[in-house]
């Protein structure tokens, strides 16, 4: 069974978030999600101190002794997340920094398990042959870097991993890596 989704089922799942009443917070959350390979748990954890809109980055808390990181916000994911924040003002009008960025309708950090309610609900709305969970994003941001041919230490670090033996399993099975092999050598 595949541990990431391809881009192109990346975007057919983003589709599938439109029309909901939370389709801002929804594609905030899995926009960063997959630009950031987060983890679930770091998702759910950002606070609203930790986004710098102005420089369009956001401080990334690495779980399980990673190493927490600022990363630059994408164009799309910035634009979600400023959405996001003007209808995040009706859950609730808490603009302390340390008040979490997601929230559910009554105002509360959104829990894990609703995080991976909703990425199995917008799948199966996007009909996924694969019965996607949040941890599959982080798995295709990884492979997505790898196949833009991006050295390994440095998905390493984007990802906040500590030890690169974690990280080699997106460049190890890069088929675009492999065809440069012989694009550049004069050998027949």
């Amino acid at each position: 069974m595949r541990k990431f989704i391809t881009r192109m089922e990346w975007k057919t799942f983003f589709s599938a978030i439109a029309g909901s009443t939370t389709a801002y917070r929804d594609k905030a959350m899995f926009s960063m999600t997959y630009k950031h390979g987060l983890r679930v748990s770091e998702l759910n954890n950002i606070r609203l101190g930790d986004l710098d809109l102005a420089g369009r980055t956001v401080f990334i808390r690495r779980l399980k002794n990673g190493l927490s990181t600022v990363h630059p916000l994408q164009p799309e994911t910035l634009f979600w997340i400023k959405k996001w924040l003007k209808y995040r003002e009706a859950f609730t009008p808490d603009s302390d920094p340390e008040s979490f960025l997601f929230v559910n309708n009554k105002g509360r950090q959104i829990s894990r398990q609703w995080i991976y309610h909703l990425s199995r609900k917008y799948s199966q709305k996007a009909g996924l042959p694969v019965h996607l969970h949040p941890h599959m994003l982080r798995h295709a941001c990884g492979y997505a870097l790898a196949n833009q041919g991006l050295d390994t230490r440095l998905i390493q670090d984007y990802l906040g991993h500590r030890n690169i033996n974690h990280t080699v399993r997106y460049t190890a099975s890069n088929v675009s890596r492999f065809r440069k092999v012989w694009q550049s050598c004069y050998c027949e």
